[in-house]
């Protein structure tokens, strides 16, 4: 074998371990990218599908930086997840978000003005923890004012927010965004990752789910 022969197997087998070294960092571990929740909690969807919840608030930075990615995985979802929001509640002062949340939900505006509500809060300064305010910036997106009052102040929009607070403690959370794939991972991501970070690790967690069901069956 001659020199440069030796010098592409050289380069070859450096190549062919080094993407394996990487393949293996790439591998989510548990205590650091995820953990298994001490109490695992029983899912809201049909047996078969995997539920995966995100937990925020709307004036969380980070969950801002995450909601468009999360926004585009959501549009090729795949077919066995069942995905939900949950606003967060670990402070008084963040249930006026949750209010803000189930209110549009009830009246089927969630896919119109979730994201404008991250650019509203995030991009341009807007305290919608005000109500005058919110109610005020609700009008500007073409939503009857009185309509939407009603029902962020309705007894059922209440009654979600308090359970809202109860699911957060039930989960043993720490912090948003979070996500919790099957009532028992939980993750925020790879720690000081970026948000596509986040949706990786969401991946490998569905992927798991996955492979620990076959194994049951």
């Amino acid at each position: 074998m001659n020199v440069k022969k030796i010098i592409c197997f050289l380069l070859g087998f450096v190549a062919i371990n080094l993407a394996g070294i990487l393949t293996v960092h790439a591998e989510i571990i548990e205590g650091k990218d995820y953990k298994v929740l001490s109490t695992p909690q029983l899912t809201e969807t049909e047996s078969q599908q995997i539920e995966v919840i995100e937990f925020f608030w709307y004036g969380c930075p980070h969950c801002s930086d995450l909601n468009p990615y999360l926004g585009r995985w959501l549009e090729s979802k795949p077919a066995d997840v069942e995905f939900r929001y949950v606003p967060a509640i670990f402070r008084n002062n963040w249930a006026p978000a949750a209010r803000l949340f189930y209110a549009i939900e009830s009246l089927g505006l969630g896919e119109i003005l979730h994201d404008k509500i991250y650019h509203a809060v995030h991009h341009e300064k807007t305290d919608l923890s005000k109500e005058e305010t919110l109610f005020n910036w609700i009008e500007q997106q073409g939503v009857e004012r009185d309509k939407f009052i009603g029902a962020y102040n309705s007894f059922t929009v209440q009654n979600q927010a308090n359970r809202a607070a109860q699911i957060t403690r039930q989960y043993q959370l720490t912090g948003v965004p979070a996500l919790v794939i099957d009532g028992k991972y939980l993750t925020s991501g790879k720690a000081g990752g970026l948000p596509q970070d986040t949706i990786s690790v969401l991946n490998q967690l569905i992927e798991k789910v996955r492979e620990e069901r076959k194994t049951r069956q």
